[in-house]
């Protein structure tokens, strides 16, 4: 008895071993294809990696959860460069961005880096390359840092573009429950790049674009599978976890802010709810434009470009930057 059990402990040990060499060699396949766009910031000692692109006013585009630059430069940088100056961060966990909180590297804590502080660190960044009161666009995600950029810095403007901005009801789904907790965070991560499929990434992609369908090129040029490296899948699971409880807190301080907004939201969107998130919000701040968008799901930018582009350019007007 004592044998088998010395076997099968064994095997589990050689399986898992395997396994996280099988993953490291699968991150280090996606970094490569996913290599490092623009330049690095260092602030406060830690990396920034940011895309600058274009001249004119500045626009800083701020990306949701999973995401990166690529996020933005595949759908809307070509599309904005000849008008504005493009500042497009990683955010804190995500693409090449390194967490704000060295601590927050460890695996087997739940902390993570807030909205307001992710906001007031790439705020330092843009600072760093000149920025000057910029226009912020905040998707998904990245709407709730794009809140804690006006609450906490320098904005001329802001454009909330699906963007995760109130309390909302309920709960989040059990996956980020698990992984944003200590041992989930510890113990499911380092495998995950070793088995998961494309086929799943792809899925899950069809529920964040439906209804609308997903870019015949946006599994290759989107970074999407930087997102399942360890060190992403813990930063991204531990944010979104600890979300709501920010956005109770932060959304106290709304009715505060006086500059123009421009609040763009696709009433498909089942991913976050422009009933729960857009509506409410404009109620809330000063000097608010909503859009919704008929039948459009979570992700307008790469579905209905033209619009987003109007939103913005509508943003620069009102903001006296044209």
């Amino acid at each position: 008895m004592l044998t088998a059990s010395l076997i099968t402990a064994a095997l589990a040990v050689a399986g898992v071993s395997f396994g996280l060499k099988r993953a490291d060699i699968r991150e280090a396949q996606i970094e490569a294809r996913n290599f490092p766009e623009g330049q690095f910031v260092n602030v406060a000692g830690r990396d920034v990696h940011v895309v600058v692109k274009g001249e004119g006013p500045d626009l800083v585009l701020i990306h949701g959860a999973g995401g990166s630059t690529r996020d933005f430069t595949m759908a809307l940088a070509d599309k904005l460069a000849d008008q504005f100056r493009l500042i497009i961060f990683d955010r804190p966990g995500h693409g090449w961005t390194q967490q704000i909180d060295p601590e927050h590297d460890d695996a087997w804590t739940s902390q993570s880096d807030s909205p307001r502080a992710q906001a007031r660190h790439l705020a330092e960044a843009a600072r760093a390359l000149g920025v000057k009161n910029p226009l912020v666009l905040g998707h998904s995600f990245g709407g709730a840092v794009a809140m804690g950029w006006a609450l906490e810095a320098e904005a001329a403007g802001i454009l909330i573009l699906s963007g995760a901005t109130m309390p909302w009801p309920g709960s989040i789904d059990w996956q980020y429950k698990v992984l944003g907790s200590p041992l989930g965070s510890a113990l499911v991560p380092p495998l995950v790049p070793a088995v998961l499929s494309q086929d799943y990434v792809e899925n899950t992609l069809q529920g964040v674009f439906k209804p609308d369908p997903v870019p015949d090129d946006y599994l290759s040029r989107a970074g999407v599978m930087m997102a399942i490296r360890a060190i992403t899948l813990r930063a991204n699971n531990r944010q979104v976890n600890a979300l709501r409880p920010h956005v109770v807190e932060m959304s106290r301080d709304y009715p505060k802010l006086t500059m123009p907004f421009e609040i763009l939201h696709g009433t498909a969107d089942k991913t976050v709810y422009a009933e729960i998130h857009a509506e409410p919000l404009a109620a809330l701040v000063a000097d608010a434009n909503v859009t919704l968008l008929d039948g459009v799901g979570h992700m307008p930018h790469h579905i209905v470009p033209d619009q987003v582009i109007d939103a913005i350019e509508r943003l620069a007007t009102r903001a006296g930057l044209r």
